[in-house]
C-alpha cells in the first residue's frame, strides 16, 4: 500500500526487452535500506525490486501491466514518481493507493492559474464514473484532488511544491498518465450496482 506522497524522483536508466521488460531505475533512496522483493511505486505503479546496486535498482514488469499503463512510452532518461511501500507508523498524508494502475488518462489542457497549474484530465469513459469532484485519485502515483468533472474530463490543480518534488512540472498536453481510481469509489459503486 501507498499513500500517493512522492517521495523520489527517478531516472529510468536502462530498458531490457526479454519475455518482461526489466528497467533500472536511478533513485536517490538509501538502496542498502531495500530488500529484493519490496514494492516501490514507480509512476504509480507498484513494481517488485528484484536486483539492487549503490544508487540503482531494477524492476520486471509484465506485458499485462505494460499493456494497462503508460509504462509502455518509458524511454531511458524519463524521470519517474517514486514511493516506498507504507509503514506501519507511516503518516497517511494523501490516501490509500494500492498501485495497481485502473488506466491511462490523457492531459487535454494547461492553465496557469496565479502560481498553481490547472490540469484538464480525460478518462477512460468505464472509468470516468469513479471520478467525482472533491474525491481523490492517484496521477502517475501521485494523491490529487478532484476540482471539477466535466463528463470524461476532470480538473486537478498543481501548487509549487507539488510540480517542484514531483514530475508534475514537466508535465505537457497530450501526455498519458496513469490513473488509478479512489478504492472507496470503487466499492460504492460496485456495492450501488448490487442493490
Amino acid at each position: 500500500m501507498f499513500t500517493g506522497i512522492v517521495t523520489d524522483i527517478g531516472t529510468v536508466t536502462e530498458l531490457d526487452q526479454q519475455g518482461d521488460l526489466r528497467a533500472r531505475i536511478k533513485t536517490r533512496y538509501d538502496t542498502a535500506g531495500i530488500e529484493i522483493g519490496a514494492s516501490i511505486a514507480s509512476d504509480g505503479v507498484c513494481l517488485t525490486v528484484i536486483a539492487l546496486g549503490g544508487d540503482w535498482y531494477d524492476v520486471q514488469i509484465s506485458a499485462e501491466t505494460v499493456s494497462k499503463t503508460n509504462l509502455n512510452a518509458w524511454k531511458v532518461g524519463k524521470r519517474v514518481n517514486l514511493e516506498r511501500a507504507l509503514k506501519v507508523g507511516d503518516e497517511l498524508g494523501g490516501h490509500i493507493v494500492s498501485g495497481h494502475v485502473d488506466g491511462v488518462a490523457e492531459v487535454v489542457a494547461l492553465q496557469d492559474e496565479g502560481d498553481s497549474t490547472r490540469v484538464t484530465l480525460r478518462a477512460p469513459k468505464e472509468l470516468a464514473r469513479f471520478v467525482a469532484p472533491k474525491g481523490s485519485v492517484a496521477l502517475n502515483g501521485t494523491s490529487l484532488t478532484v476540482n471539477d468533472v466535466d463528463g470524461c474530463d476532470f480538473g486537478i490543480n498543481f501548487i509549487p511544491h507539488t510540480k517542484e518534488v514531483t514530475t508534475w512540472g514537466d508535465v505537457s498536453v497530450g501526455e498519458q498518465v496513469n490513473l488509478e481510481i479512489d478504492t472507496l469509489a470503487r466499492y460504492v459503486a460496485r456495492l450501488s450496482e448490487m442493490s
